[in-house]
């Protein structure tokens, strides 16, 4: 997976938006206005996705590629060193898992404008 798939990905997930908040080079996912993934556009490709935490120890000591999330709250988020040894699909998965708890985590009124942008498309 290159940039341009994982961006593709995660846009054309309902209620997605992409900005850069930190700075000029950290590609930032927002569902709702929350962040659920993000992206560096330089040195080595990784990508940081929330995780429940028993999970993200759990894929932490299953995968070399998966470390506790740089520069974020390592309980919740895991970093995903993109490399030969991932594939598009474990990627996806861990996007679909992470987009899934910040909706869970959306308030009545968020998660009713959501709703409402699946019903109008």
């Amino acid at each position: 997976m290159n940039i341009e798939e994982l961006r593709e990905y995660c846009l054309a997930k309902k209620g997605v938006t992409e900005c850069f908040p930190f700075d000029d080079v950290t590609l930032v996912f927002k569902v709702m206005g929350k962040m659920f993934a993000l992206t560096t556009l330089y040195e080595e490709f990784q990508i940081n996705v929330k995780c429940n935490p028993e999970q993200a120890i759990e894929l932490r000591s299953q995968y070399s590629f998966v470390i506790p999330g740089y520069h974020m709250d390592k309980k919740h988020w895991n970093t995903i060193i993109i490399n030969n040894q991932v594939s598009n699909r474990f990627i996806k998965e861990c996007i679909d898992k992470s987009y899934n708890l910040v909706i869970n985590g959306l308030t009545k009124k968020l998660k009713d404008e959501l709703l409402k942008m699946n019903n109008d498309k």
